[in-house]
């Protein structure tokens, strides 16, 4: 079984489908969302992504943030028709940082194989996550690049440690180098959508959100 625990460079569980984890706040979630999980899909060939629908993010305000069941039914929303489910399980789990939500997922599904997936400005960051080098010894992860950020990604410290665990798309998608640490930069075209922008031009878009019955995508349990 994959754990919190696994010693760096050991191969990973082969097993299973290929999950990639994408987190964030989705307030609210949108088509960048959805262009960008695609992408990667198709880049890493993944069996899906799960849309990791944070209760709060430690590193952001929590001024302007739309109650969960509206962030996570417009998450739903926005991946109807794909190979994209959505998911509150960081509030069924009762965990708050991301290390403590991969070592759940880790118990939870051990017959998977996950990827962490994240935007260049988030790398630039990286180093700021509660125990970042355990989560990278984890699970892979893969970085996609997002205009503005990549000088700052590339100068971080996060970058400077995992420089040397980087590998090709095809390794891991393949399972011929399933181990972690692991690093993958992929490419992507900018996409102008921005939840920041979205808030801006509608403040009250929460308030006409369904979320009557709403059920986690991956779970299963009702999300109030």
């Amino acid at each position: 079984m994959a754990s919190a625990r696994h010693r760096p460079g050991a191969p990973l569980n082969r097993r299973g489908p290929l999950t990639g984890l994408l987190g964030g706040s989705f307030n609210p979630a949108h088509g960048g969302h959805r262009r960008i999980s695609r992408f990667v899909i198709d880049a890493l060939t993944l069996d899906e992504v799960w849309w990791l629908v944070s209760p709060g993010n430690p590193l952001k305000p929590k001024a302007g943030m739309a109650p969960l069941s509206a962030r996570l039914a417009s998450a739903q929303r926005r991946a109807r028709g794909s190979r994209i489910r959505a998911s509150a399980m960081e509030r069924e789990f009762g965990t708050r940082y991301t290390v403590e939500t991969l070592a759940a997922i880790l118990r939870r599904w051990p017959k998977r194989r996950f990827i962490w997936l994240m935007g260049s400005d988030n790398l630039a960051q990286f180093h700021q996550w509660k125990d970042w080098r355990r989560i990278a010894r984890m699970v892979p992860i893969a970085v996609i690049a997002r205009p503005g950020y990549e000088g700052d990604a590339m100068a971080s410290p996060a970058m400077a440690w995992l420089g040397r665990y980087r590998r090709s798309a095809a390794s891991l998608s393949h399972g011929c180098d399933w181990s972690a640490p692991a690093l993958v930069l992929l490419r992507f075209d900018p996409d102008p959508r921005s939840a920041t922008a979205i808030r801006r031009a509608d403040p009250s878009w929460a308030s006409r959100i369904p979320t009557p019955s709403l059920r986690d995508g991956v779970t299963h349990r009702r999300v109030t």
